[in-house]
């Protein structure tokens, strides 16, 4: 089994900040990155050496400079110490030791300064490298060991050789030891963070799901109460009424009643749902046009495209932008037709309701019922899903609304990717979302 594949997880760790590594990762990949480490070294040892800051000799011979060509094979090897990072070590050391031995017997054609490290420039990087892959730990510390006592020349002593040397093989473990814990630290940080954000997400969500079962509980008790009470009142009133037309008025009363009930009664079910239930879905625009017939308006639908491609928040909004403009068109223009025209595309949802010239005066009475704040609040809704909304007259007289929704609005957060917002792609939040539905 080779040293690569028994290297064990800290196989990748360098000796560079964790700012860094993503940036040498993305301009220089790791091969040339160690080439590039290798030639620097190579440069380095070769003129450290020739400048005599290291085991050159005064006078150099047939030895030294085959000691410098092995010296320059040895920094070179550097390449290889992500695939055999214990071959790389031994032969720093092993290149230490001879030099060593060749310096000291006067082999190399004479003796260098006193206080001169024979050791590589290189040994910096190796030493580490115990510390990275545990795979070769144990006999890499000996021979980072046996590296220092070469080095620091302990048969000799020498308060600046001894620190030098010391200082050459110990502060790659070093510098790998901090990076390593400060990266430690870091992941650990991190995962806290998340954990918080996650935790107030949860929060938030189960404080939304409270406030919904309280509103959900006064409309049930409150709203539900009054229309019970009008519906009731309209039931006496059709039997107790002698003329054919006020029964008629009493049961339209009592009906309208009991619809707002079954509708309040969704509405309450919607509230009290949890976020991860299945939402009901929206009624059917075919349902409002054919009401809209059955009050003498004469109403033609047309759906182009698979109503499946808008998520259920764009279905209930353009669903709402049908419903208001009927509405309209029944207060605002008695006798004209209305034209509902939908289109779902792959990534927008096109809703268009366009009447003709009303065919006479509105009552008065009808057209002023309501607040006046439907297209206003109607913006509002569609502008919190990142839609348009047009009200304009038409050429002919008639008044057209038209929206233009995105097809995708995501309505629940999702909680695997906790990055601290809480928007979504479109930018909607969940409390945007409460607000839609």
């Amino acid at each position: 089994m080779s040293e690569r594949a028994t290297a064990g997880p800290d196989c990748g760790r360098t000796l560079l900040p964790a700012w860094l590594v993503p940036w040498m990762g993305r301009w220089l990949p790791p091969v040339r990155r160690d080439v590039l480490l290798a030639l620097v070294f190579v440069v380095g040892d070769t003129l450290l050496t020739l400048s005599h800051g290291s085991w050159w000799p005064q006078r150099p011979g047939t030895v030294a400079w085959f000691l410098l060509g092995l010296q320059v094979l040895v920094d070179a090897g550097l390449v290889l110490r992500r695939r055999a990072p214990l071959a790389v070590l031994g032969a720093v050391t092993a290149y230490t030791v001879l030099v060593t031995v060749l310096v000291s017997t006067g082999s190399t054609g004479g003796q260098p300064g006193p206080w001169t490290v024979w050791a590589p420039m290189a040994a910096v990087l190796v030493a580490y490298l115990p510390v990275a892959y545990p795979a070769v730990r144990r006999p890499g510390w000996v021979l980072v060991g046996l590296l220092t006592l070469v080095s620091a020349r302990v048969w000799e002593p020498s308060a600046a050789v001894v620190t030098i040397a010391v200082l050459r093989t110990t502060l790659g473990p070093l510098l790998a030891l901090y990076f390593g814990a400060r990266h430690r630290l870091v992941s650990v940080l991190r995962e806290r963070a998340e954990r918080a954000e996650r935790e107030k997400y949860l929060l938030a969500a189960q404080a939304r799901a409270d406030e919904r079962a309280r509103i959900a509980a006064e409309m049930h008790d409150v709203v539900t109460h009054r229309l019970s009470l009008m519906v009731l009142s309209a039931g006496a009133l059709r039997v107790r009424a002698r003329d054919e037309e006020t029964r008629r008025s009493a049961e339209e009363l009592r009906a309208a009643g009991c619809q707002a009930l079954d509708e309040l009664r969704d509405l309450v079910g919607i509230l009290r749902m949890t976020e991860d239930a299945e939402r009901p879905a929206v009624g059917d625009l075919a349902t409002l046009v054919a009401e809209s017939e059955s009050v003498g308006i004469r109403t033609e639908l047309a759906q182009v495209g698979d109503p499946g491609r808008a998520s259920p928040v764009v279905g209930r909004t353009a669903y709402r932008v049908v419903q208001e403009a009927l509405t309209n068109v029944r207060k605002h223009a008695p006798g004209a037709s209305v034209r509902v025209e939908v289109r779902y595309d792959t990534d927008r949802v096109r809703v268009r309701v366009a009447n003709t010239a009303p065919a006479g005066p509105p009552d008065p009475a009808l057209a002023g019922s309501g607040s006046g704040t439907g297209l206003a609040g109607l913006r509002q809704r569609i502008e919190l899903v990142r839609g348009t909304l047009t009200a304009r007259p038409g050429a002919d007289g008639g008044f057209e609304v038209v929206a233009d929704l995105p097809a995708y609005v995501p309505t629940a957060e999702p909680g695997a990717e906790p990055t601290g917002k809480t928007g979504s792609k479109l930018g909607t939040t969940p409390e945007t979302t409460e607000a839609l539905r």
